[in-house]
Parts: structure tokens; C-alpha cells; sequence
């Protein structure tokens, strides 16, 4: 659909239309949104069609299909017409007192969930349920006598297209809910049917090498997995072979596991990325694969995709080679235990790690000429036994994580050179109106540049300026929030920020479904079936949209839990003041806690500080159910 209404900008002839879009351009035609000339469809002057994001205060947002409109297009809580968070929508733009377009949702063209959520709240007169996300009343389909008899604030599970109650999910006032909300909210499961675990634990938990004699056998390699200290999902593996100078980086070969169309492919599909809360992950396949058969834990056979990429004195790539193996890994480390090897504070079991350093960082400073290096952190959450935050801390990317990173660049850009066609990784040149706008937010900040045509050369100036400054790492969150979002595409446009010309995803099957899709790809080619291959590249245009769109949808899933859990903690700190720094000053300002606890972000109506300032501010109101904290500065 989403292509279909993106060609109605330039027009569309009829014959052009498919079978399943020809309903949606009669809804269009009865509303008069379209109109025909010389036997095209066009959108009519004053409609918009897009994607609906709705956010946590009930503010619709709008991201237009059509090019023309250079920036999201607001939609206030009056006027979302019922529509819910990821509809693809019709709307009419209206006048506005705001700066910000404007619009009013007319319909709502393909519903993104099936469901949304409501608490129940008592009102004068009867039981209402109140929409989790916009705040709005709705009458709901069941007698009063039985919704007096649930507890205020049971949330509700209901049907977006005849209003039934389908599920009870929990309470609002229950920490323990949170998950189930979060995950609800963007159509979410934790659970897969009996069918898929039935399809996972029919592989067993062994693999047999007898049972593959076609694979070459690696066992004897020292490769070793190198993660976060709670990961169980081991995509990856590496080995060096410091004589040879050749490096092999191994991955789960997944696609040996999944099947095109089974049960689990299509939940797989469904779900398009694992989702990582503080506490749990909710996996792209069940885990029995994830956490077990496919996963490269030491010391037991696992079938794996191997990249052997060798290279010259200088480091330059000379011969990239890809084959089905099967390793054993021999040791599970942890970031913090590279660390401390290369830092020489403990010894390792594995003799190539350091030389493979070496090679890594000499790869990562020639790679950084024409690329970025952000240096920005990771917020993390430990929660207490009833769910609620113990305590949060940054993490920052290290040196351990530098390796780990340099590797898998270099499969990725090796598995893009071997396909013409299929699924890249694009990252595009930002906007000149966002580099303008990030020069004014720098302006303000004492940072002065003058705008250069080498975009690379520039933002590598603003690094280099304020990498002396004590928050240097939100410079860079403001450079990244002036660039594009990375896309998947079945077309290869480059990577802007790695500064590749080509560039896919191909270490993480386990996790993104991307690499699985790429892992078929690639095996129909060494096959030589072209056959397989253009069957596999059916609607890869429309997989590839949608696995971007999935993928903003997984991290606003753990954005959302982490909102969810700070402001129930703020529900304990109303009233008390707390350091914050200003990080948004555009339509509402919006500060960040830099506290003994950090990360949360409070709304503070009606008052402007520059950017990046520091600020006391009291918790003066908390919405538990939208996750939103509101203050009130006490100091500047």
C-alpha cells in the first residue's frame, strides 16, 4: 500500500494498480482525495497520506509518503479520528496557529494492530476505558455491573475493528505490567504458537558432524564469542590466524533452521527484530534456536556461515571467501574480560586476541578517514524483584567493542559485495535544512562553523572542536539526530556515516531478520540457482520497508518500558528536585536526569533554557499511563 500511495505524487495509471490497492483508490475517489488527468491518479492539493506515530502525551505525528512535505505533519489529539499508533492514514492539512503543518485524519487506510490498549477509569457516570497511548475515552462493549467489578485500572486488551474486549493484560498501578504494556502497545508477543516451539525442538539441542560432510569442519580454530555479560543469543564468532594474517568471522547459520514459509519463518518475519528489555529479551525465533541449536556457545558443535577474509601487510582486503562450516568455540567472553586482556590486567586463554587488536584498530583508523566515530553512550537499567528501578548507569563503548565492531564491518561489506540484488543497509547524506539547523543549535552553544559542501569533512570539524568539552558525547547525539535514519532496501545506495559504498547486514540472524533474508540470498548464489534467487527476491521491496519500519518499532518498544519504569519511580520523588540538563527546547522543553539515578526525561511547559544547560528541576507531576514525568525548574 505504502508504494502505491507513494505514487500517487507523480501519478499512477489504473492498469498500473494492483489488485489489493484498487479497493483503497475507491475509498480515495468517494472522499475525493484523488482526482484523474490524462489517465492518471493523482493525490488532490490539501490531502496527505502517511504513517501515523502517536506520542506518550497523545500528540499524533504524521510521516507523509510523499516527498514534498519536508517534515512530519501534526496531528492534535482532537483531531486523530480513532486511528492508532502505525495506521497508514488519509488526512487533510488544516490551518494552524502553530508554526508546524498541520492536519486532520480523514480514515484510517490499513490499520497497523489488530488491538490497542485502555485502562479502565470511573468517572461520574459509568466505567470508560482511556487509550493507553492517546488519552482518549471510549465507551467500552461490556455491561457497567461487569466493569465495576475489575479494579480501577485493569488494562484491557480490545479489537480496533468492532470494540470487543479480546484480553486482560494487568493493572497501570502494577510494575509488574509494564512489559505486557510495551509490548502490547506495538503488537508485540513475548509467546509463539505450539507450531513454531513444535518446529524449533524438533532440532534437538546437538549437533551431529557426521550428519554434515559437506561442511568444512573448523573445530579445531580457537574461535571464541565475545558479548555482553547476560547475552544467551551468540550470533557470532571470530578467530585470527596471525601467520596467515586471515581472520574468520563465523555466524549462526540460521537459514539451516528456518525454512522459507514454515511457521517460525513467518512468525519470524512478523516480528523482524528480538526486543531487549533490562531484565529479558523477547526473540525473533523461539529459543530453542535463539538461546540453544543456534547459538555459538563453547565447547559444543554449531553450524555456522563463515567469511574467511584475508589480508595483506598493509591491512587491504585481498580475498574474501564464504562456505558453510561447523565450529566449536572454545571460550564465551565477556566485554569487560577483553578489556582487561588488553589492558594486560588478566591473562588470556586465547593467544590471537591481542595480535587481533592490532590488526582491528589499524583497520578502524583508516576506516575512520572517511567516516564517523560518535561517542556516544548506552543507558542501562538493573530493576529491583517487584520491577521497579534499582539503579541506571551509561555505558560506553570500549575497545573490546571497537574489535568486535571492526569484524563484523568487514563481513558485512563483504557479504555486499557478493550480491547485485536483495537487501542492503543504506544510510543516506543528511538534509541541508538539518545541517543548517544543527550549525544555529551549535551557534547557540559557542560553537561556530561555517557550513562546508564536504558534509564528512564537516562534522568531522565539529567532533574534533568539542571532543574537549565535558558533554561532548550530546554534540554528537545532536549530529545524529541531524542525519537520516539508516534503511533497509533492496536497492544499494551506500552508507553515509561508515563511509562505504556498499554496505548490508549479515552478522545478526538470530536477532534481525535482515541477515536471515541476506544468508538465503547469498547461499541461492554460491548454489549458482538463479532460480531460488529471484523467488527469494519476491516483494523484497516491501520486506525491506517493512523491516525498517519493524525496527523502529523494537526500539520504541524498550523506550517506552524504560519511560514506564522512571516514571513510576518519579511517582515516588514527586515533590523533590533533582539535577537535570535541558536536551530538547524546541516545542516543549524536555530535561534529562543527570542524577545519582539518570536517563529519565521530564516535560517543564512554559519555559525555554538554552540547550545542554544544567538546571534544578522538582517532579511536580507524573501520568503513569502515558510514562510521562512533568517538572518545574527550581534553578538555572
Amino acid at each position: 500500500m505504502k508504494q502505491f500511495l507513494t505514487s500517487l505524487t507523480n501519478g499512477i495509471c489504473q492498469k498500473e494498480v494492483s489488485n489489493q490497492d484498487l479497493e483503497t483508490l475507491r475509498v480515495l475517489t468517494n472522499l475525493k482525495a484523488v482526482c484523474e488527468h490524462n489517465n492518471k491518479f493523482y493525490i488532490n492539493n490539501g490531502f496527505v497520506c502517511g504513517r501515523l506515530d502517536i506520542s506518550s502525551g497523545g500528540t499524533g505525528f504524521i510521516t507523509p509518503f510523499d516527498n514534498n512535505f519536508k517534515e512530519d505533519i501534526l496531528v492534535e489529539n482532537k483531531n486523530l479520528n480513532g486511528s492508532n499508533l502505525g495506521d497508514i492514514v488519509l488526512a487533510k492539512i488544516i490551518k494552524s496557529k502553530r508554526k508546524r503543518q498541520s492536519a486532520k485524519i480523514i480514515i484510517s487506510l490499513k490499520l497497523a494492530n489488530e488491538t490497542s490498549l485502555v485502562y479502565t477509569k470511573f468517572f461520574k457516570s459509568a466505567v470508560l476505558g482511556v487509550n493507553i497511548k492517546t488519552g482518549l475515552n471510549i465507551t467500552l462493549k461490556a455491561s457497567q455491573k461487569s466493569l465495576r467489578a475489575l479494579p480501577p485500572g485493569t488494562i484491557l486488551k480490545i479489537n480496533n475493528h468492532n470494540g470487543e474486549i479480546t484480553e486482560v493484560i494487568g493493572n497501570i498501578n502494577d510494575p509488574m505490567s509494564d512489559e505486557k504494556i510495551s509490548l502490547s502497545i506495538y503488537n508485540k508477543s513475548d509467546n509463539f504458537t505450539q507450531e513454531c516451539e513444535d518446529e524449533a525442538n524438533a532440532w534437538g539441542d546437538e549437533v551431529d558432524p557426521n550428519m554434515y560432510p559437506d561442511r568444512i569442519n573448523l573445530e579445531n580454530f580457537d574461535f571464541c564469542t565475545i558479548d555482553p555479560v547476560d547475552a544467551k543469543d551468540f550470533d557470532d564468532a571470530i578467530y585470527f590466524d596471525e601467520k596467515n594474517m586471515q581472520f574468520y568471522v563465523a555466524i549462526a547459520d540460521v537459514s539451516e533452521y528456518v525454512n522459507t514459509y514454515n511457521n517460525i519463518d513467518t512468525e519470524a518475519k512478523k516480528r523482524g527484530f528480538s526486543i531487549y528489555f533490562p531484565h529479558k529479551s523477547v526473540p525473533m525465533l523461539p529459543r530453542n534456536l535463539s538461546e540453544n541449536i543456534c547459538s555459538l556457545k563453547p565447547d559444543v558443535y554449531r553450524l555456522a556461515f563463515c567469511f574467511k577474509i584475508s589480508l595483506d601487510e598493509n591491512c587491504e582486503v585481498i580475498k574474501e571467501e564464504l562456505f558453510n562450516a561447523i565450529i566449536k568455540s572454545k571460550k564465551r567472553f565477556n566485554y569487560d574480560e577483553i578489556d582487561e586482556i588488553l589492558q594486560d590486567k588478566k591473562d588470556s586463554p586465547i593467544s590471537w586476541i591481542k595480535p587481533l587488536h592490532k590488526i582491528t584498530s589499524k583497520l578502524r583508523k583508516k576506516r575512520l578517514e572517511n567516516a564517523f566515530d560518535f561517542r556516544t553512550t548506552e543507558l542501562r537499567i538493573e530493576l529491583n524483584e517487584n520491577g521497579d528501578i534499582n539503579s541506571t548507569h551509561f555505558e560506553t563503548d570500549s575497545v573490546s567493542h571497537q574489535l568486535v565492531e571492526d569484524c563484523m564491518l568487514l563481513a558485512n561489506k563483504a557479504a555486499a559485495k557478493k550480491i547485485k540484488n536483495g537487501i542492503f543497509r543504506n544510510h543516506g547524506e543528511p538534509d541541508l535544512r538539518k545541517i543548517y539547523n544543527l550549525l544555529d543549535e551549535l551557534a547557540l552553544l559557542g560553537l561556530e562553523f561555517a557550513y562546508e559542501n564536504d558534509l564528512v569533512k564537516l562534522i568531522k570539524k565539529i567532533q574534533a572542536k568539542s571532543h574537549s568539552l565535558p558533554n561532548y558525547e550530546e554534540i554528537d547525539k545532536l549530529i545524529i539526530r541531524a542525519q537520516k535514519k539508516a534503511e533497509y532496501s533492496n536497492q544499494n545506495l551506500g552508507h553515509f556515516g561508515l563511509g562505504f559504498d556498499r554496505y548490508t547486514h549479515f552478522t545478526s540472524p538470530i536477532r534481525r531478520y535482515s541477515d536471515l533474508i541476506l544468508h538465503r540470498l547469498l547461499k541461492a548464489s554460491i548454489k549458482n540457482d538463479e532460480k531460488l534467487y529471484r523467488y527469494l527476491l519476491l516483494n523484497i521491496e516491501d520486506t525491506c520497508q517493512n523491516l525498517s519500519e519493524l525496527e523502529r518499532e523494537a526500539d520504541k518498544v524498550a523506550y517506552d518500558f524504560m519511560d514506564r519504569k522512571f516514571a513510576r519511580w518519579a511517582n515516588e520523588n514527586i515533590g523533590n528536585t533533582f539535577k537535570c540538563y535541558v536536551c530538547e527546547n524546541k516545542n516543549i522543553l524536555i530535561a534529562r536526569l543527570d542524577d545519582e539515578l539518570k536517563g529519565a526525561r521530564i516535560f517543564i511547559p512554559s519555559y525555554t533554557a538554552p540547550l545542554l544547560s544544567y538546571v534544578s528541576v522538582k517532579i511536580t507531576e507524573v501520568d503513569i499511563p502515558s510514562a510521562k514525568i512533568f517538572g518545574k525548574v527550581i534553578k538555572a
